[in-house]
């Protein structure tokens, strides 16, 4: 087994590290600010994404990771430099430390080798890359080692990952670029279409945190929607109900369900016979929307549940899945892996 000091879960929108006995020590937003004529860095995480909307032309406010894969990488290993640098100091860890990451199920060789080229350049002693879905499933608790075949559902900010998990390997998966974003855009074109207010995407996000919902409620939720009035170009509030958020987001929600059922009909009887007695468990930010469990179980017949630590459980899973990886007896400095190679 190789040894592990950090997890790292570099999301579209969150960036999430875990160290082994301390627990998930960043949780930060993947933002960054900096000065557009000097590429100077102004701001990362939280500090960063107060700023979006609202800075001089001189500051751009970017999101550096876009779909679960890298699209700016010196910003992206700047932000993540500060990052690892905070997780260090909740824990000394003498010398450079060996960090596990994750990717998306469906990315190519590059966009992986982008992301290793960016941890390493952290400082990092040695760089081990895995499948999402796998750490997911690990940091969900799953017994990834049992020959019984589990459904694990990943929902990011930037992509649904799939995967039916057994034997300590990824049997299938299936990842998709549908996810929270995509829930983000499609409660802005709702109030733009509907109620002729124009949102922007961090008020479009706490929409969705406050009231999302993709299966109706025993009672309606409602919250305050603020914006521009199209028509006079004025600030406005609208009380919006959970409910029309339904009507917003159901035709994302539909494009998870059916990737799911997708993903179920390609499995070998005994694999659904075992998701069908153990259920679908689903993990990420994304999962936490209102009645996404209650409509895949409706649309599939399969009982799903939403684990607790949701939207760290990938993160836990990179920094516990160190048993899963093999050393590279020809490269003792970086090495890269997929899970699927173990089978």
């Amino acid at each position: 087994m190789v040894n592990i000091d950090i997890g790292i879960d570099l999301g579209t929108a969150n960036t999430v590290i875990y160290i082994k006995d301390k627990g998930i020590v960043v949780n930060q937003p993947s933002v960054v600010a900096y000065e557009i004529g000097t590429n100077n860095i102004v701001a990362v995480g939280n500090k960063a994404k107060k700023m979006i909307g609202k800075t001089p032309e001189e500051i751009e406010v970017v999101r550096p990771i876009r779909k679960g894969v890298i699209s700016a990488a010196t910003l992206t290993e700047r932000m993540l430099k500060a990052y690892v640098k905070g997780a260090m100091e909740k824990r000394k860890i003498w010398g450079k430390p060996s960090i596990c990451v994750c990717v998306p199920s469906g990315v190519t060789s590059v966009e992986r080798r982008a992301v290793e080229d960016a941890v390493m350049r952290t400082g990092a002693k040695n760089v081990y890359i895995i499948q999402e879905p796998f750490a997911a499933a690990v940091g969900a608790g799953i017994e990834v080692d049992s020959s019984k075949g589990y459904m694990l559902v990943d929902i990011g900010a930037g992509t649904t990952d799939i995967a039916i998990v057994s034997k300590g390997s990824i049997t299938s998966s299936k990842s998709i670029k549908i996810a929270g974003d995509d829930f983000d855009d499609a409660i802005i074109r709702y109030m733009r279409k509907r109620h002729n207010i124009l949102l922007g995407y961090v008020s479009a996000e706490q929409l969705k945190m406050e009231i999302g919902s993709v299966y109706p409620r025993e009672k309606d939720a409602v919250a305050v929607a603020k914006g521009k009035d199209l028509v006079r170009g004025l600030p406005v509030k609208l009380n919006v109900k959970s409910s029309e958020m339904i009507e917003a987001m159901q035709e994302i929600a539909d494009q998870i369900v059916d990737a799911v059922k997708s993903t179920l009909e390609t499995a070998s009887p005994e694999f659904v016979a075992d998701i069908a007695e153990y259920g679908i468990v689903l993990t990420g930010g994304g999962s936490k929307i209102y009645g996404i469990d209650k409509l895949i179980h409706e649309k599939t017949g399969v009982k799903t549940r939403l684990v607790s630590n949701a939207e760290f459980a990938v993160a836990v899973g990179a920094g516990t899945s160190n048993k899963y990886i093999k050393e590279d007896d020809e490269d003792e400095n970086v090495e890269l892996w997929e899970i699927n190679d173990f089978e």
